[in-house]
């Protein structure tokens, strides 16, 4: 068993099921939406973004992509959050609530082609 490829394996699926914990609730209830998962959603996808450099093949050009685009949605959307919540000051309404969690949609959408894409590389790898 190769240990780069658990742990690389391993970030990329819990950057994932983080976004999707984040994800799941009612769109414009902000009480279903933690800010704390949503950092951690942002930390682990930077995580597997750092591990995708290292691939020089297609495919790790494939992953680092979809891992660029949820980082991109992520951070998107806590900007959002924080435009929301310290600039316009009207907090977490359910308009704001509605952009974040369709921004963090997006980016589980890019987490999910990324999963998609390491089963199938591991199903077509030899041994």
């Amino acid at each position: 068993m190769n240990l780069e490829k658990v742990i690389f394996g391993f970030f990329i699926v819990l950057a994932a099921t983080l976004n999707f914990g984040f994800f799941v609730g009612d769109l414009d209830n902000p009480a279903h939406h933690d800010i704390y998962e949503l950092f951690a959603a942002i930390v682990v996808n930077f995580i597997a973004t750092v591990l995708k450099f290292g691939d020089r093949t297609q495919i790790g050009a494939v992953h680092l992509s979809t891992s660029l685009v949820a980082d991109l949605q992520l951070i998107a959307a806590a900007l959002v959050w924080g435009y929301g919540v310290h600039i316009a000051g009207v907090g977490m309404s359910p308009d704001i609530t509605a952009k974040v969690v369709s921004l963090s949609g997006g980016a589980m959408l890019a987490n999910v082609v990324s999963i998609v894409i390491l089963i199938s590389e591991t199903i077509m790898q030899r041994r």
